[in-house]
């Protein structure tokens, strides 16, 4: 598991949108650890909003296929995924985004 300063990291990417709504913002941390700290994020709310930029985005869909298939088969699913692109100041190139939202069965 995650060293307590590492835990104090990623309860950082964490806000809560809505009552009902936790959003998690996935970043280089390893994906099985990040996965299992969002199972209790995923018991107390209703649904998970995975966001990630960039080279992050294969981490955020590695989070959410082992959520989904490997940790709470049967018990949650991906609702939906949104992709974007935005050009940030200063970058001049796009960058790629993209949201999955996890939902209890």
């Amino acid at each position: 598991m995650l060293r307590e300063e590492e835990r104090n990291d990623v309860s950082m990417n964490i806000s809560q949108a809505d009552t009902n709504d936790c959003i998690f913002y996935v970043g280089n941390d390893p994906v099985m650890e990040v996965a299992v700290d969002l199972i209790p994020k995923l018991g107390k709310s209703e649904k998970l909003i995975l966001k990630a930029k960039g080279h992050s985005i294969p981490n955020a869909v590695a989070v959410a296929n082992i959520l989904t298939e490997k940790l709470l088969k049967d018990t949650s699913k991906i609702q939906k995924i949104l992709v974007d692109s935005e050009i940030p100041e200063g970058m001049g190139r796009m960058l790629s985004t993209i949201e999955i939202i996890i939902t209890k069965n």
